[in-house]
């Protein structure tokens, strides 16, 4: 029997999920609904090479047109109800779709800032999309004035692409740092001088009181009392999973659908992967944002639609470019107890390890791709490595490495 497999939106996970169902040779038809016209493209790079050289579709596809040969696309159309005891999807065009298996790949959209601050003005930006990037670069013109708002990877990353276009960049952060939740002080610390040895003006503690114009946005009072002009504003607060229609259905959601281990939810048709996906992650259940959490998790998906089932316990993996700086993370910082900071083999380089209750969790290369290497095998072989040793600049990480071959 042929089963029918309907993917809900059309991003990194979708395509994973594709892949690696087509290459089972499982008796089954795909059908792809994206609600953007664009088929599966690569998002990291918006923040970054987008802006600066302008987005190019075909270079951000993470695969050609006629890869897709076979999967019914459903393009530029969105997914409004899922039928549960029918097995149906229903589309913004009145189309319904049948399944025997459904898989939500509806990603997470972008945090805005609320009418009543003035996210609503014209020149107030977030960045998502395809067509957000190119709305972005098309005023990024040198000696205009962005304030960014958030300091994450995102408000960073695009602070340093605005400056490259020789703009006047502001960027505030409600929180007491920058990389308040993803990264330690001592990362935030060297990241922050990078960007202000460029002419970055960061404000830590400060937000937006209000954006003020007439139709655009063209001033903006902050929290601290300070008054700026401004021409355009971008907004990188974080990202909402799209779960609305999986709640809508009496599926369980907690800032994403909740699915187990298996990425399956608590309906046995229905399954999540990628940025949507709340799933168990030790103690406690998280939702990932990264490329390498959306392909991974679409290839479980595509084990457990294949009666191959594998458990995700994953060993995450991030990276952010900033000017001539990569950042390179692994592991999940969250809860760490102490740090270790190691300087690299250049003055530009170092690595932050991470510890809770001396047990290695995380690690954060800067420009030191061998110490990223290195935490990266280790957490994946469970391996916790001598403290004196990670201390040490002149202990060899390859003799760490030796117990995890």
């Amino acid at each position: 029997m042929t089963e029918r497999i309907v993917i809900v939106g059309g991003g990194q996970a979708a395509a994973s999920c594709i892949a690696a169902l087509r290459s089972s040779k499982a008796a089954m038809t795909i059908t792809l609904v994206g609600e953007e016209d664009h088929l599966p493209y690569r998002r990291p790079p918006l923040s970054k090479a987008a802006l600066v050289d302008g987005p190019s579709v075909e270079s951000l596809l993470i695969r050609p047109k006629d890869w897709y040969e076979g999967v019914e696309l459903k393009l530029g159309r969105r997914a409004c109800e899922i039928a549960r005891k029918d097995g149906r999807v229903i589309l913004s065009d009145g189309e319904q779709l049948a399944y025997d298996k459904l898989v939500f790949c509806s990603g997470s959209r972008a945090r805005q800032l609320s009418d009543k601050l003035g996210g609503n003005l014209e020149g107030v930006h977030t960045l998502r999309s395809i067509a957000d990037a190119e709305r972005l670069r098309s005023e990024l013109v040198s000696g205009r004035r962005v304030l960014v708002v958030g300091g994450g990877y995102i408000g960073l990353e695009v602070a340093a692409s605005a400056r490259k276009h020789g703009l006047s960049v502001l960027l505030v952060e409600a929180g007491e740092r920058i990389l308040g939740r993803v990264a330690s002080s001592a990362t935030a610390q060297y990241l922050r001088s990078i960007h202000e040895s460029r002419g970055v003006e960061i404000r830590e503690t400060t937000g937006v009181q209000l954006l003020a114009g007439d139709k655009r946005a063209t001033h903006a009072i902050l929290t601290d009392g300070s008054e700026h002009a401004v021409d355009i504003v971008v907004v990188g607060i974080g990202g909402l999973a799209n779960d609305e229609i999986a709640s809508s259905a009496g599926l369980e959601t907690s800032n994403g659908i909740v699915v187990d281990a298996y990425c399956k939810t608590a309906d046995p048709n229905i399954f999540a992967a990628g940025d949507c996906a709340t799933f168990p992650f030790g103690d406690r259940s998280i939702r990932l944002e990264s490329v390498q959490n959306a392909t991974d998790q679409g290839e479980v998906v595509a084990a457990s639609l294949t009666g191959r089932e594998k458990a995700y316990a994953p060993v995450p993996w991030f990276w952010s470019d900033q000017y001539e700086t990569k950042l390179q993370i692994v592991g999940i910082a969250h809860g760490h107890d102490d740090i270790i900071v190691r300087p690299g083999q250049r003055d530009n380089a170092r690595s932050i390890w991470y510890f809770r209750q001396n047990e290695l969790i995380a690690v954060d290369a800067i420009n030191d791709p061998a110490s990223y290497m290195a935490g990266r095998r280790l957490l994946t072989a469970k391996i916790n490595p001598d403290r004196a040793n990670i201390a040490d600049p002149n202990f060899p990480l390859a003799t760490m490495l030796a117990a995890a071959r």
